[in-house]
C-alpha cells in the first residue's frame, strides 16, 4: 500500500481534480490510501466566516458563505457530467452550507470554529469521491472523523487510530468492496470529548504520515506544487535544484528553518516506523522529487534554508560571571511566555537567544531585565546550512564561513546538531548570503 496526500493547490480547481484522479489511478500500487486537503482558498474563507460569527456579524458571514457556496456550485457543474452525480453533489454541499449558516444562532466559540474549518476537507473528499465513481474507479470513502483522534495532549491517539482504521477497512472488505483506492480527509479529527478538532502541525501531511505508520505503508507520497525540497530558495537564487534524497533529520532541519514544503514534525510517525516519504509535484508528476528516509546517504552539504522575522535578545548578567541559576531563570522566562528559542549563544557574562515569535517580546524583555542588561536586534534572519556536519568531517564549517566573509554575522550555532550550521544575519543581507553560499557550496 502507498499513501498519497494531495494539497490544496493540487485540488484547487475542477481541472486539477481531474488531473489528481488520473495520478491516483496511474500510481503503481496494489492499494492506495488517498488523503485530501481542502480546495485552495476554502480554509481562508472559512476562517473569515468564523471571524464574523465571533463578532456577531451574521450579515458579513452570510455574504462570505454565499460567495463560497456559489464557487462550489460552479465547481460541481464543471467537474461532474452525470445528472445523478451532479444532483447528489449539490445536495451534499448544500447540507454543509446549511450547517454553516446554523452557527449564526449559537454562542460561537473555538470549538465551533474547528468544526467550521473541517468543512473544507469534507467538501473536497465529497467531490473527488463522486468524480472518481463517475469515472468508474473503485474508490471507497473512509471519513477521517470515524478513526482519526487526538488525546488530551493534542497528540494522535495511535492505539485508537490503529484499532478504528483497521476495523473500518475490514468492514469494507467484508461488505465485498475490497477497494483499490481508499479516500479520506486530511487535517481533521476528533478530540477526547468527541468534538471535531484538527491535527494543527503539518495538517494533511500529518494525517498521511499517521496512516502510513498505522498501516505499514510501502511509501508516503506528499504531492504539492513544488518538485521536492530545493538545495536553496529558488525565489532568490538562480540554478537551484531539488535534493534527490534527505534523511529525516536533514529534512526536519530544513523544514524548521524555512523550507515551507514540509512541517518539521509531520513525518515523525513515518520516521519512527521506517516508512519513506517522497515529495512530488502534481504539476510535474514525472519529476523524481525528494525521497526522505532513514537510510539516506550523508554526503557533505545538501541544502540551505532561511527563516525570516527573527529577533535576537542578548541578556548580559549583572554579575561579572554567570551566577548559579542565571541560565535557568532565562529559560524559565521564555518557557513562561510559551516562546521557543531557535538559536542560542553563550559567553562568560551573557547569553543571546534568537526567536521568531514576537507576540510576547515586550513582556519577555521586561522579565529578563530583572536579571541583567537586555539588548534587542530586530529584522534578523537565520540561514541554515544542512548536510552531514559531524565535527569529524573536517573543513565544512570553514567553507561556510569563508563564503560569508563579506557579510556581518550576528551569531553562529554549530555542534548542537550533526546536521546543520546556523548563522544569524541582518534581513538586508539575506539574499546575498543565500547567493554566495550557493556559489561556494554547490
Amino acid at each position: 500500500m502507498k499513501v498519497l496526500k494531495f494539497g490544496g493547490t493540487s485540488v484547487g480547481s475542477p481541472e486539477r481534480m481531474r488531473h489528481v484522479a488520473e495520478l491516483i489511478t496511474s500510481t503503481d500500487a496494489e492499494q492506495k490510501f488517498v488523503v485530501l486537503s481542502a480546495m485552495s482558498g476554502t480554509t481562508n474563507s472559512l476562517i473569515e466566516i468564523s471571524d464574523y460569527f465571533y463578532k456577531g456579524n451574521s450579515v458579513g458571514a452570510y455574504e462570505t458563505i454565499y460567495r463560497l457556496e456559489s464557487k462550489y456550485r460552479g465547481v460541481i457543474d464543471a467537474l461532474l457530467s452525470d445528472p445523478v452525480s451532479i444532483s447528489d453533489a449539490h445536495s451534499r454541499i448544500a447540507n454543509i452550507f446549511a450547517e454553516l449558516r446554523s452557527f449564526s444562532t449559537k454562542d460561537f466559540d473555538s470549538a465551533d470554529e474547528k468544526e467550521i474549518l473541517s468543512y473544507g476537507e469534507l467538501m473536497s473528499t465529497t467531490l473527488m469521491s463522486l468524480y472518481m465513481q463517475e469515472c468508474g474507479v473503485d474508490v471507497v470513502h473512509i471519513p477521517a472523523l470515524d478513526f482519526m483522534r487526538i488525546n488530551e495532549h493534542d497528540e494522535p491517539d495511535m492505539d485508537y487510530i490503529t484499532e478504528k482504521l483497521e476495523d473500518l477497512i475490514e468492514q469494507k472488505n467484508q461488505e465485498g468492496h475490497h477497494p483499490s483506492i481508499l479516500l479520506t480527509e486530511g487535517f481533521i479529527c476528533t478530540n477526547p470529548e468527541g468534538r471535531i478538532d484538527n491535527l494543527r502541525r503539518g495538517g494533511s501531511d500529518y494525517t498521511a504520515s499517521i496512516i502510513g505508520a498505522v498501516l505499514g505503508a510501502e511509501e508516503v507520497q506528499i504531492w504539492t506544487d513544488i518538485s521536492g525540497m530545493h538545495n536553496n530558495d529558488p525565489r532568490y537564487v538562480e540554478g537551484t535544484y531539488p535534493v534527490s534524497e534527505l534523511s529525516f533529520e536533514e529534512a526536519a532541519e530544513l523544514a524548521y528553518f524555512g523550507a515551507k514544503i514540509l512541517h518539521p514534525t509531520c513525518v515523525l510517525p513515518a520516521k519512527l516506523n521506517n516508512i519513506p516519504v517522497r515529495l512530488l509535484n502534481t504539476m510535474e508528476p514525472e519529476a523524481p522529487g525528494t525521497l526522505i528516509h532513514n537510510m539516506a546517504r550523508s554526503e557533505g552539504i545538501k541544502a540551505i534554508a532561511a527563516k525570516d522575522n527573527i529577533v535576537a535578545i542578548q541578556i548580559q548578567s549583572a554579575r561579572r560571571l554567570l551566577s548559579h541559576g542565571f541560565m535557568n531563570k532565562v529559560f524559565e522566562t521564555f518557557d513562561s511566555h510559551k516562546t521557543p528559542i531557535d538559536m542560542m549563544a553563550t559567553s562568560e557574562v551573557s547569553v543571546t537567544m534568537a526567536v521568531d515569535d514576537n507576540g510576547r517580546l515586550d513582556a519577555i524583555v521586561e522579565d529578563l531585565m530583572r536579571f541583567g542588561t537586555v539588548n534587542v536586534d530586530y529584522d534578523m534572519v537565520i540561514i541554515c546550512i544542512v548536510g552531514d556536519l559531524r565535527w569529524q568531517n573536517k573543513g565544512l564549517e570553514s567553507v561556510v564561513m569563508c563564503a560569508l566573509s563579506d557579510i556581518p554575522i550576528r551569531m553562529i550555532s554549530y555542534g548542537g546538531s550533526n546536521y546543520n550550521i546556523s548563522v544569524l544575519v541582518r534581513a538586508c543581507d539575506k539574499v546575498e548570503a543565500l547567493r554566495v553560499l550557493s556559489k561556494k557550496l554547490f
